[in-house]
């Protein structure tokens, strides 16, 4: 196929597959949204302190990171579609048992399990949105990654219009499980059929030799520090943005906006960066992406002030929003490893990365001060443009 070549039209049922995947994106980021803001009653019913419902949110993601591997042989045994969509039935189901936890004990025990399932979940739909993407001929899954964020912010308003309408727990989160249950089970129909690799072309004589997959360890490798930059820099915005701004003495409503211009511009991005990267290529987005990181929070920390600060958070979410979905594509696209392994190692070690970076921005601004433990933005920004150079030139 020559470069001027426009690959074919997508069938009707890839079209359909296509929104099918953005339903289950756009649900999977709804459903566990509903009850962060349920989060203060939680707290008093269950009589807990700050320490302990910080043990408690803590719980998801140590779940994430011991279920996450599971998913590999649960996609091989029951196929991407079915693990992401039946996953999030059970999912929300799941969610109800939040409702009814008699203790802060019983209630941790129920956010491990669901970050466990929601981690295999995620790597499930991932999985699926390749293989739609593979068929499409061009990239169509950084959108999906934006629905995702706009499936948690309307389950955001969800959850803080039902604690507004102090709707009883149980209620809320029995109508939110039996709306997104039924969404994902009407999704399944319209997946994609057959096996993982169905859509993978052809590699005659494929060479699984020891010096290709050392290669493929080593690109997976960088690939990981790619996509642990992005969750650094996400992570930034929700754990310390409102706490920066707050020491700039911004009043409470300011300051919460570091948070909200992060996630918009990336949610823009994202929605926006499949013709980007069809235009410009992966290699380019993502270098130009982490100039504007370490550009945009650079400036902001040098000069701080609530305008800076704003606009270099924005500029932020706005350099990474397409970097973990280019992660995922090229690591699932690696030659040599098993169907799926190199999307789920990167998913797992992306979600170390969100474990580990709050608490290490807090020691190194425990030890300096906050501006100084934030350079870890920047220095996230500057090793995306190094390391984006392994990315290829075109989408994939």
């Amino acid at each position: 196929m020559s470069v001027t070549e426009s690959p074919a039209a997508p069938s009707r049922s890839a079209r359909r597959a296509r929104v099918a995947v953005a339903v289950v994106f756009l649900t999977n980021g709804a459903l566990f949204a509903n009850v962060v803001p349920r989060y203060p009653q939680l707290k008093v019913e269950l009589a807990m302190s700050n320490t302990v419902l910080g043990a408690v949110v803590a719980a998801m993601p140590l779940g994430a990171l011991t279920g996450g591997l599971l998913a590999p042989a649960a996609i091989r045994r029951f196929r991407s579609s079915r693990v992401s969509t039946l996953g999030i039935v059970v999912f929300a189901a799941l969610t109800m048992l939040v409702a009814v936890a008699p203790t802060w004990f019983a209630l941790a025990a129920v956010m491990f399990v669901l970050g466990g399932l929601d981690a295999v979940i995620d790597v499930a739909q991932n999985a699926h949105g390749l293989r739609v993407q593979r068929v499409y001929g061009r990239s169509i899954v950084n959108a999906f990654h934006g629905l995702w964020s706009v499936g948690a912010v309307l389950g955001g308003l969800m959850g803080s219009a039902a604690a507004g309408l102090r709707l009883p727990l149980p209620v809320h989160l029995g109508c939110s499980a039996l709306l997104f249950g039924a969404v994902a089970l009407v999704a399944l129909r319209f997946m994609l059929p057959g096996p993982e690799d169905a859509e993978r072309p052809t590699r005659p004589g494929t060479v699984t030799s020891r010096s290709v997959r050392g290669a493929a360890v080593r690109m997976l490798a960088v690939l990981s520090v790619l996509a642990i930059c992005g969750a650094v820099v996400e992570d930034a915005g929700a754990s310390w943005g409102a706490l920066f701004l707050t020491d700039l003495n911004a009043s409470a409503a300011t300051a919460g906006l570091a948070f909200v211009c992060l996630q918009t511009a990336m949610t823009v991005g994202r929605l926006t960066g499949d013709r980007v990267i069809d235009r410009w290529g992966q290699r380019a987005v993502v270098q130009v992406g982490g100039v504007l990181t370490a550009v945009g929070m650079g400036v902001a920390l040098a000069f701080p002030s609530v305008g800076t600060v704003l606009a270099g958070f924005a500029l932020a979410g706005l350099g990474v929003a397409t970097l973990i979905p280019v992660a995922m594509h090229a690591a699932d696209e690696l030659p040599g490893l098993p169907a799926g392994l190199g999307l789920t190692v990167v998913s797992w070690l992306l979600r170390v990365g969100s474990l580990v970076s709050p608490p290490l921005v807090g020691v190194v601004a425990d030890l300096a001060s906050l501006r100084v433990g934030l350079v870890g933005v920047v220095l996230a920004g500057l090793v995306t443009v190094g390391l984006g150079s392994v990315l290829a030139r075109s989408k994939s």
